[in-house]
């Protein structure tokens, strides 16, 4: 239960024991004590119901409920002052006993909740999800969401939800079976700022910012992506998700400088300077705890790389769509260098969409890809790397060697070399 909810009980008890107060002090007239019986018996259900609706059945200051009703009912129906007195204070006692029972079984912990709607975008958020874990005046819940392709109209198309997607260590919630509005977290964290902007695709409009800032204390944002550093383009910045959050996670103090600059430029008056946390981003603590040990790497890598250093080879859809022809001609060229070595092996991990994307917008090369590709596999040239998480690699090489994509600003934080290829240069020449 989050700190909001109890604090809510424990108000709505002490509003009871005022209302019950003035049945034993006879401060109201006869024919309104009734309405008081009848607010006291009321209020207690409520309370009852909302610690059932959160927390479920069986708890100690429920049962101390139910008997306060019972005995207010008999306070009600008594004619004789002096037993009505003495029933009040009966039930007065019984609230005591419910207020310690409910400080007792309902302890005060922060609830956190964490909504992101692609898998494989939870490294954006898992760092601080291992952090509420690991505390324990905190209960911290995974709920991931679902989420629509749009139409060309803009109308929300086909849903897809990833709960199933999830690392097995992290314990998933349905996000059916969360109510917001009975459970009221204490702080939300998203990664997803765009709410219904995103022209390709859009969470369900339930999980949008400006509608979840109704059930939290603190909506926080944290980016999805990572940047070389240099401050963040000012479309990145303007968003809905950072209008309605209370906090938003920025890289750095440059970054924090352009929010700042941008908003002051669109709403001189936004206060943006109190929402900006320059703490980095949980995708770097991510990959600086990484090693060749503790990735999940298959036994195949293992056995190929032993006693070589390995090198992660990223190739991206931007330099072979620039460069055309001459990049295959460097694909080849670099196969050729890391071919029979025996200090090195090459773990290539071409991007995941480049043979779809090679077929649909350079077709007059897909042949030559797949032959290449084929020749690196046949002669087992490297480790060819088609795991959907590039984390392994990661962790798992000894330096980077490769174009100039955002896996670069996450393999600087490992602290391990990093080497930008250029497709017209050449081994040969």
């Amino acid at each position: 239960m989050s700190r909001t909810v109890r604090k809510q009980i424990f108000k709505k008890l002490e509003e009871l024991c005022s209302e019950n107060q003035k049945i034993i002090t006879d401060v109201i007239a006869e024919a309104q004590l009734q309405d008081t019986f009848a607010r006291c018996q009321n209020m207690a259900v409520d309370i009852g119901t909302q610690i059932e609706t959160v927390y479920g059945e069986g708890f100690d200051c429920v049962h101390g409920l139910e008997d306060y009703c019972e005995l207010i009912y008999m306070t009600a129906v008594e004619q004789d002052m002096k037993k009505r007195e003495d029933l009040g204070k009966r039930a007065e006692k019984i609230l005591q006993n419910v207020i310690q029972y409910t400080q007792k079984e309902i302890p005060d912990k922060l609830e956190a909740v964490f909504l992101p709607y692609k898998a494989s975008m939870w490294d954006s958020l898992e760092s601080i999800w291992l952090a509420a874990r690991e505390d324990e005046t905190c209960d911290a819940y995974v709920i991931p969401i679902p989420y629509y392709d749009k139409k060309a109209d803009g109308t929300l198309g086909e849903e897809h939800y990833e709960g199933g997607e999830y690392p097995d260590y992290i314990p998933v919630t349905g996000y059916d079976s969360y109510d917001f509005e009975a459970r009221r977290p204490d702080i939300v964290f998203i990664h997803n700022p765009y709410d219904g902007g995103n022209h390709v695709t859009s969470v369900h409009p339930f999980f949008y910012s400006k509608n979840l800032k109704r059930y939290t204390e603190k909506l926080v944002y944290v980016p999805y992506f990572v940047l070389e550093g240099n401050g963040i383009p000012e479309n990145y910045a303007l968003t809905t998700g950072v209008i309605y959050a209370d906090y938003v996670v920025v890289q750095n103090e440059t970054e924090k400088d352009d929010y700042i600059r941008y908003f002051k430029k669109a709403a001189p008056d936004f206060p943006i300077e109190d929402k900006l946390l320059p703490l980095g981003s949980p995708k770097f603590d991510k990959v600086r705890a990484l090693n060749r040990e503790n990735v999940d790497a298959p036994q195949e890598w293992r056995e190929r790389s032993k006693g070589k250093k390995v090198i992660l080879y990223n190739t991206s859809l931007n330099a072979m769509l620039e460069n055309g022809a001459a990049y295959i001609e460097k694909l080849k060229d670099v196969f050729t260098f890391f071919k029979g070595s025996k200090e090195a092996v090459l773990l290539w991990r071409p991007h995941p969409l480049m043979e779809s994307s090679i077929a649909s917008m350079r077709p007059e090369l897909y042949e030559a890809y797949i032959t290449l590709k084929k020749w690196f596999l046949e002669e087992k040239i490297g480790i060819y790397d088609d795991t959907p998480d590039m984390y392994t690699a990661i962790g798992f090489s000894d330096a980077y060697y490769g174009d100039l994509s955002s896996v670069v600003w996450l393999y600087r934080q490992t602290g391990k070399p990093v080497l930008i290829q250029k497709a017209e240069v050449l081994e040969e020449k």
